[in-house]
């Protein structure tokens, strides 16, 4: 489990498949979250966990699936690329975003993204099927980042989130353009309130 609360953004190292295996590796360098990982760690990287399968200089390497590139934005990943990193719950941590499994949905593109009067807005047009879990006030994980659902348009399939300066500042948000696909995770409590209420018909 993890918080969504950003640690630090890493930068994409490599992304390699394995031609004998056809799994893929993800080297990713970074400074404060890899100082206390080792291998077997979960590690949420854009808001998707990985397994860490090797820790050395600075440098995670996770095992990646075809199933998560299909997924996720991980297929357009490149060296260079800004990934936003949180490593997994301890007792000791502080609950300031809210429950993320790490199990991304989905994805969902970048509408609109910049400056609206003095403020930053980002707008996200996700899976239509996925808008029953996007409710004004709620919690939604984009990127592997906590944030407030600012607005929700059924109509035109797209919800709002209002940024303040230092997410923009600490996390990738501020490589995102319009068209862009980011990572999307619902509140896992609506998906279970639907499970059970469909139970119940």
């Amino acid at each position: 489990m993890f918080t969504g609360l950003v640690e630090e953004t890493g930068r994409v190292h490599a992304l390699i498949q394995n031609e004998a295996t056809s799994v893929w590796s993800l080297q990713i360098a970074g400074k404060k979250v890899p100082e206390d990982t080792v291998p077997g760690d979960s590690v949420a990287v854009n808001g998707c966990c990985l397994t860490v399968t090797s820790a050395v200089g600075g440098v995670l390497t996770f095992d990646v699936l075809d199933e998560t590139l299909r997924k996720t934005s991980f297929r357009l990943l490149r060296p260079g690329s800004a990934v936003n990193l949180e490593r997994s719950l301890t007792p000791a941590t502080r609950m300031g975003g809210h429950f993320v499994s790490g199990h991304v949905d989905g994805t969902g593109e970048v509408v609109f993204f910049g400056h609206d009067g003095a403020n930053h807005r980002l707008q996200v047009r996700p899976d239509r099927a996925f808008l029953k879990y996007i409710a004004y006030k709620g919690s939604i994980s984009v990127d592997g980042i906590s944030l407030t659902v600012a607005a929700v348009d059924d109509a035109a399939g797209v919800f709002d989130i209002w940024l303040i300066p230092h997410t923009i500042e600490v996390t990738n948000l501020h490589e995102r353009h319009t068209g862009d696909p980011v990572n999307l995770e619902f509140d896992i409590l609506a998906k279970y309130v639907e499970k059970i209420t469909a139970a119940g018909r």
